[in-house]
């Protein structure tokens, strides 16, 4: 037998302290029909030191540490497969414990079929607990809450090697005290360190390792597992009262070292709270929120953000893009928020641009646009840096492209809009840009209207929502700059070639997304065999060749019947068409292309398009023919910049 090393019976007995706790309450037997989704193919195999837990067992504490450090390897290697911490609910934990009894008392292990229940008298103790640690319940999520790329690259550095020699074990327990100090810290006050701990030690095997869990070596290491010898099972008895000699010799330094470790996170965290108080920042006791001068909005804590997320927990993450991410929260009043945190503080501009960006926001009211809660800016921290947070309203229905596109994005297809809906939503993203263009001096410019963009409340009324790249007008004057900003597909021919920005361009991309909502086709199809078929030049071809209700997509056309309701659809096309012209003079001001969308202006003739400046990129489909626009054929330039 191989003597486990008093660094690695620490780690098996935080491992044991951190899930087997007091404090945990019977949660029920389970449903006997989950299934257990550890593979414990390995329990019978694996050369681990099952002397401890042989009859009679002289220590529990012994044989519970060394069982749990075996299922360990199993939890290890589902993080690993799956990315998933512990097992996904109660029944999930019973049908893996009882899976994992029915494998010890199996030859050739056949050991007491009483183990189990007596380490692990709740059966649901595997099962994952948003409030377990710092709400980690994945190991992207446990990236994020560690925060340091210089304590991670430690731990995978440390972790990562042949565990098997205890120097580079040593260093990897180091590394892991550390990420666990960091997670300790992130985590609501009364929180156990050694369930911080526990996570660190599967991810140190089941993803910093490069052998991984099933590796005598990670799993003698990280998981604290001891290893047999050949003659440990042919002399069972001599073999365990020698394990029992190391445990009774082990544990006193094991528990020693433990105080230690418990010690040093404390202090860790004593010292991070000092430095975020010292700096201002949210350190344990909450700074309330306050009204910000002269606006609308308020500035926000950032302990009051993390208190309506759960600590900006996965399972309140609700979207991502190419500015940040966006959680789902409750305020203390009980209002449901967004808080969008943004992945790039040091975007273009600073602190300056960030607050720029707010004060236009914070001065918007109207019915058709997402109104801003507030802001949180924290100060500067040697470890996490610069963070940054908008607050808006919460628009429960979600964002336009899950009902109008086929594949629903990111987020899953909806129950598809009636003609009513779509009719609405268009005259309401319509009514929020002519807000923008003319309602507020001076104009406003979005620069990034897409469906993604455009966000549907209680009543399934459009909203227009991220102002990340909005800027103000200059007395009617054309803004150029060299960085051209915005997505790809909707974006003005001038201004992609030229950076010159004017309302114009926004009203281009609105023509697209009437197409867009109209069609049920996305502003660039790439799944046309031929090549990227922008929608502009698509829905010009069918309606200059007289097929402008096959634009229309065919479910709207069949559910909705009526004539009169068709050659309603149709203006709407002819609108979109009208907005997304490629010269920038023949397109209407919003406030023209609204009146004209109501009826209330008769739709002009449809003004012949330029051709291309480059040559021209032919596409067949069916009997029309389509040219890729000069967004794509004239002077080449760098589009990554405008791919968000």
């Amino acid at each position: 037998m191989a003597i486990a090393s008093p660094l690695v019976r620490l780690a098996a007995a935080v491992v044991v302290m951190g899930v087997v706790s007091p404090a945990v309450k019977a949660a029920g037997g389970g449903n006997s029909s989950t299934a257990c989704p550890l593979d414990l193919g390995y329990v019978r195999a694996f050369p681990w030191d099952r002397a401890p837990c042989l009859p009679p067992v002289a220590n529990q504490t012994a044989c519970c540490t060394t069982l749990l450090s075996v299922i360990g390897v199993g939890l290890a290697a589902r993080l690993r497969a799956t990315g998933h911490f512990r097992l996904p609910s109660a029944n999930a934990s019973a049908a893996c414990l009882n899976a994992f009894s029915d494998e010890l008392v199996s030859p050739p292990l056949s050991l007491p079929d009483t183990l189990v229940p007596a380490c692990w008298p709740v059966s649901s103790q595997l099962a994952i607990s948003p409030s377990y640690c710092a709400g980690v319940t994945t190991a992207e999520q446990y990236v994020a809450t560690v925060g340091s790329a210089a304590v991670l690259d430690s731990l995978n550095s440390s972790c990562g090697s042949d565990l098997a020699d205890l120097s580079l074990c040593s260093s990897c327990l180091a590394a892991a005290i550390d990420a666990s100090g960091r997670l300790v810290a992130a985590a609501a006050k009364g929180t156990n360190p050694q369930n911080c701990f526990y996570l660190t030690v599967l991810y140190a095997a089941g993803v910093s390792s490069s052998a991984g869990p099933t590796s005598p070596g990670t799993a003698n290491c990280a998981l604290g597992l001891a290893l047999s010898t050949p003659s440990s099972s042919s002399s069972p008895v001599s073999s365990s009262n020698h394990t029992n000699m190391e445990v009774a010799t082990a544990i006193p330094i094991a528990s020693a070292l433990l105080v230690s470790v418990i010690a040093a996170l404390l202090v860790w965290r004593r010292r991070k709270d000092r430095i975020k108080s010292k700096n201002g920042r949210f350190s344990g006791e909450r700074r309330m929120s306050r009204p910000r001068p002269n606006v609308g909005s308020v500035l926000f804590s950032l302990g009051e953000l993390a208190k309506a997320t759960c600590g900006f927990a996965e399972r309140n993450l609700i979207g991502r893009g190419g500015f940040g991410v966006v959680y789902r929260g409750v305020l203390d009043d009980g209002s449901v928020v967004a808080v969008k945190k943004m992945l790039d503080p040091d975007m273009e501009g600073g602190d300056e641009e960030f607050t720029n960006e707010v004060e236009i926001i914070s001065h918007l009211r109207h019915r058709n646009l997402v109104p801003l809660r507030g802001c949180c800016i924290s100060d500067d921290d040697a470890d996490e840096g610069k963070q940054m947070f908008l607050v808006y309203d919460y628009m429960p229905n979600g964002s336009l492209d899950h009902y109008i596109f086929k594949d629903g994005g990111e987020g899953g297809r909806r129950a598809a809009l009636s003609w009513a809906q779509r009719r609405g939503v268009i005259l309401d993203v319509a009514r929020g840009l002519e807000y923008l263009h003319h309602g507020v001096k001076p104009g406003i410019y979005h620069r990034d209207i897409k469906a993604t963009n455009i966000l549907l409340d209680t009543d399934m009324r459009a909203r227009v929502a991220d102002f990340g790249l909005a800027r103000r007008s200059r007395e009617g004057q054309s803004h150029v700059t060299t960085r051209v900003a915005g997505t790809h597909g909707y974006l003005s021919p001038e201004y992609a070639l030229y950076g010159q920005l004017t309302e114009k361009s926004d009203v281009y991309s609105f023509g697209v997304l009437v197409l867009e909502v109209m069609s049920g086709r996305r502003a660039l199809d790439l799944s046309d065999p031929s090549g990227v078929v922008l929608i502009t030049d698509w829905a010009w071809t069918l309606v200059k060749a007289g097929r402008a209700p096959d634009v229309i997509a065919e479910a709207l056309r069949e559910r909705e019947g009526p004539a009169g309701v068709h050659a309603a659809m149709e203006r709407f096309v002819l609108v979109g068409i009208l907005c997304a012209h490629v010269t920038v003079a023949c397109r209407p001001t919003m406030p023209e292309a609204l009146r004209m969308l109501e009826g209330d202006v008769d739709m002009p003739d449809l003004p012949e398009r330029p051709q291309p400046y480059g040559q021209r990129i032919a596409f067949d489909e069916g009997e029309a023919n389509f040219s890729a626009s000069s967004v794509l054929s004239g002077p080449f330039m760098d589009f990554g910049d405008m791919l968000r």
